[in-house]
């Protein structure tokens, strides 16, 4: 089976990311949405003065998911302390923490009408807990503005502080999620020296000790990662705790980033999420647009849907 179209004569050197776009495959083209409800959820959130991952990220699937009134809030500001090479979100220093954001993100999330809010961060190694009473304020702030809503949490690693992941934890999110982001042989060439494999995992693991929690993880693939590799992380994560896993297609959001190595089949995919279920996964999705909080509140419907007809 073929599992990749390598990139050929793509080098590390190549700087123009639209020379790159012409050697995309058909699988990875997609239109672009931007009718009156993708204006109507920007205009929302400008009016609330918050910052998504959609647009820090340049996540290529906005365009989808703000036609539909859907967007990932990105709390605590829209600079990271750290620098991995795929990310397009801004390192640097970051601005103090705005006290009055939690409220703004309850009363957005009400006016968007959203059934399941996505709050993720940059990663605020700058602050004494890593972000994590805001995490916990947002959340809390959430639900006290829409009490049908439920909340997932897609979090930094808190330096594996195990008291910060535990204070995100008392807020109640219904997810928690924690990308593991590639395979623990790329993390010294795709994460901030400052990531660690084995702490991410460690994350989850604390996350997964509340059984009634849905505890999810996701990750990339086309940077030049084996099977095997991904098999190891699937089983890594599923070992962890995790019940929900998502695999995306590395798409370079920018010249300031990585090249993309390459480009993984359809069919090659579907072969990954086939295995995530074989390993004990309860929903795994994998495909070129996918990214961790790409369809969440499908994911989070599936999965509550199973364990009410369990009688849990």
């Amino acid at each position: 089976m073929l599992y990749y179209q390598p990139l050929l004569g793509l080098s590390a050197a190549d700087s123009k990311v639209s020379n790159m776009t012409k050697q995309f495959p058909d699988w990875i083209r997609r239109k672009w949405s931007a009718g009156p409800e993708f204006h109507a959820t920007d205009a929302v959130l400008r009016e609330f003065g918050l910052h998504t991952v959609c647009v820090s990220a340049r996540c290529p699937n906005r365009g989808e998911c703000w036609q539909q009134r859907i967007a990932t809030l990105m709390v605590l500001g829209d600079v990271c302390t750290r620098n991995c090479a795929f990310c397009a979100v801004k390192t640097g220093v970051p601005a103090a923490v705005d006290a009055d954001e939690p409220a703004r993100v309850g009363q957005a999330v009400a006016k968007l009408g959203l059934h399941h809010a996505v709050i993720t961060s940059a990663t605020r190694d700058d602050l004494p807990d890593g972000g994590s009473g805001h995490f916990a304020w947002v959340v809390e702030a959430v639900h006290a503005a829409s009490p049908a809503t439920t909340v997932e949490v897609l979090t930094p690693d808190f330096e594996g502080v195990r008291a910060h992941v535990e204070r995100v934890l008392q807020s109640r999110p219904e997810v928690f999620g924690h990308d593991i982001e590639t395979v623990e042989a790329l993390y010294p060439v795709i994460r901030d020296q400052r990531y660690a494999y084995r702490r991410s995992l460690e994350v989850l693991r604390i996350a997964a000790q509340d059984a009634a929690l849905v505890v999810k993880s996701g990750f990339m693939v086309g940077h030049g990662e084996t099977r095997e590799d991904i098999e190891q992380t699937l089983g890594d994560l599923r070992e962890a705790g995790c019940r929900a896993v998502s695999i995306g297609q590395y798409l370079r959001p920018s010249s300031a980033q990585r090249p993309v190595c390459e480009y993984v089949t359809p069919e090659a995919f579907a072969s990954f999420e086939a295995y995530a279920r074989e390993v004990g996964f309860e929903y795994a999705v994998a495909g070129p647009f996918v990214r961790s909080s790409y369809r969440a509140e499908m994911m989070y419907g599936k999965l509550n849907t199973r364990c009410d007809g369990e009688g849990h």
